[in-house]
């Protein structure tokens, strides 16, 4: 239940409605037994068996409650029929329609402030997932399928809807009516009572017993549903591959698979789950049918209950026996949502190693050079950089090359402080990296990576990325330098056109020179490119290679490439090997002094 407890506190801001809905589920209850104790004054109308009395009834404390009411309705039923029988039977007709009236406006607006309650938990509790998603370590996704984190987002939020939250309800309004009910009967009958209050907790133990499972069960049925989601999150993005591989059938097998075993784990869940409708239906007509017994012998044998009496007696009894049929079988909710909230709070609660220290600093500008000294670094057991050391300094360019594995977007990862280094020092200005406050040192690095990441949105808006509070004008400027503004107007809404799904309507240039204007846009005092052009052919790198030009000029700059050209230019070429610097100087010093870089040269001029 701790996990309940966690959800629940996401209702915090909507304890007002909390408390309405607890108002009207008392009124609720309290009409819900008053209405079946009016049916006694109607019966005795209809049967003729109302016991005359001409004398108005007297109190004699909370103890004579029940004759008092008793007494009080009879007094007045005894004058009236005297006079109208009619308007008598009407009377109490009304008063049972009135009562049942009252207990069923009381449920609605019961339900309607719940609504409130419930829906904002799910509101901010989607909220909260994304702002934890939105503030995780890299390292949290790689460990992490896509299609899980989907399926946590989605089926697990509805889950906690449709099967925990829906509890809220009977937590006060169920006990409540019982409470109450028991209150009426024990008026009528302290033995058929105690007979009803045997029962009711027998009843709860054999449901529960059935719903033991259900949890470990309901996991994984959501583990599985992200396996598939998982599989259709990468044929929709390989398509490609998955058609000129001819590898459809392959993929088909392993999809049809992860939906055998969600079937398979569904069928078991949903039987078991099935037995509790049966279950408490049966269980609850062997109560009512113990309670014929028992009760008709103590009005045919002996007479110590009237027979009107009894009939509302078993109404009260059917009152209490449904809301406890739905209070046990709430246990299987609570199993099937305590296993989606355990789902969605491991995300919540998952640990963010690279939050901001206590005392971290703001940066406001770069003005010096960035130190990396002896820094290692690994992956779990996999060393990918060991003891590295070189400096940027301010308005340099600084390019890595070496081999795919060599270690070089991992440099860029630490100076993005996607990760921390394992050991060594890593300092701007003099400050270490960790010291820093995350969000101001993003303020002031730009990256343009070997994917151009851009979104389902309008071009405008994807630029917007770079600053948010940049005009139409300065957009429309970073467009330019980035020889990307011809394209866009030639698009069918020039600035305001939507660019698909990864800026899939785009060619793979034209991606590239839109990521280059917005990291122009945000005029950032360190740029990252990480192989900015590999992706490109030859007249898309040689337009998108002017955008880089004017992207660097007078700019500090940390270059990842396959192409010589646009690294030749640079101030210091780092050669990276196996996660260690193997040499470094500019262009004409290594082709002099590093044969690792003139052996690299020589592939590039073969391209």
């Amino acid at each position: 239940m701790s996990s309940f407890r966690e959800i629940l506190y996401f209702g915090k801001p909507y304890r007002g409605y909390a408390f309405l809905n607890i108002i009207f589920n008392a009124f609720y209850a309290l009409f819900s037994a008053l209405s079946f104790v009016s049916l006694i004054p109607m019966l005795n109308v209809l049967f003729e068996t109302t016991e005359k009395r001409f004398n108005p009834a007297k109190w004699e404390g909370i103890l004579s409650f029940q004759s008092y009411i008793r007494d009080s309705l009879n007094y007045y039923i005894s004058s009236e029929l005297d006079q109208d029988i009619e308007g008598t039977l009407i009377f109490v007709i009304a008063l049972v329609l009135g009562l049942f009236f009252l207990k069923n406006i009381s449920n609605y607006f019961a339900l309607y402030f719940i609504t409130y309650l419930r829906n904002g938990i799910l509101k901010d509790l989607r909220n909260a997932l994304y702002k934890k998603i939105i503030i995780l370590p890299i390292s949290f996704f790689n460990e992490k399928r896509k299609g899980d984190l989907m399926a946590k987002m989605t089926s697990d939020v509805t889950e906690v809807q449709q099967s925990f939250l829906s509890i809220l309800e009977l937590l006060v309004r169920e006990p409540l009516t019982i409470l109450f009910s028991l209150a009426a009967m024990l008026l009528f009958s302290f033995k058929l009572t105690l007979f009803v209050l045997l029962f009711i907790p027998i009843s709860g133990l054999i449901i529960s017993g059935i719903g033991k499972r259900l949890k470990k069960q309901s996991t994984r049925i959501q583990e599985e549903q992200g396996d598939f989601l998982s599989i259709i999150d990468e044929t929709v993005n390989g398509q490609k591959i998955i058609k000129t591989f001819s590898a459809g059938d392959h993929f088909k097998s392993h999809f049809f698979n992860a939906t055998k075993r969600f079937y398979h784990f569904s069928n078991q869940l949903l039987h078991r789950a099935s037995l509790a409708g049966p279950t408490s239906e049966f269980l609850g007509i062997t109560a009512i049918g113990g309670l014929l017994w028992f009760g008709g012998k103590m009005v045919l044998v002996d007479g110590s209950i009237s027979g009107t009496s009894f009939i509302v007696f078993m109404g009260l009894a059917y009152n209490i026996l449904t809301p406890a049929k739905s209070i046990s079988k709430a246990s299987y909710s609570i199993q099937k949502g305590n296993a989606a909230a355990d789902r969605i709070l491991e995300i919540l609660n998952a640990k963010d190693d690279l939050k901001d220290a206590n005392g971290a600093k703001k940066i406001n500008s770069f003005n010096e050079r960035i130190i990396f000294d002896k820094v290692s670094f690994s992956y779990e057991e996999t060393t990918v950089l060991d003891e590295v050391s070189f400096e940027i300094k301010k308005g340099q360019m600084v390019a890595l090359v070496g081999p795919s594995g060599s270690g070089k977007t991992t440099l860029t990862y630490l100076l993005n402080r996607f990760y921390n280094i394992k050991s060594g020092a890593l300092t701007w200005d003099g400050i270490s990296i960790d010291k820093i406050q995350k969000k101001s040192l993003y303020e002031h690095i730009g990256m343009v990576t070997q994917e151009s990441i851009l979104f389902n949105d309008t071009v405008f808006n994807n630029l917007k990325l770079g600053k948010y509070k940049a005009s139409k004008e300065e957009i429309i400027s970073a467009a330019k330098s980035a020889n990307a503004h011809d394209f866009i107007m030639a698009l069918p809404e020039n600035y305001n056109t939507i660019i698909g799904d990864s800026g899939n309507k785009l060619s793979g240039g034209q991606k590239q020179r839109l990521t280059i204007a917005r990291a122009l846009l945000k005029d950032p005092s360190l740029m990252i490119l990480d192989e900015a052009t590999s992706a490109l052919d030859t007249e898309a790198e040689q337009q998108v290679q002017i955008a880089l030009e004017k992207l660097m000029q007078n700019r500090t700059s940390l270059v990842i490439a396959h192409r010589l050209s646009t690294i030749q230019r640079a101030d210091v070429i780092l050669v990276l090997e196996k996660g260690e610097i193997i040499a470094s100087g500019n262009h004409q010093e290594l082709l002099s002094t590093s044969k690792q870089y003139n052996n690299w040269v020589q592939i590039q001029r073969m391209d």
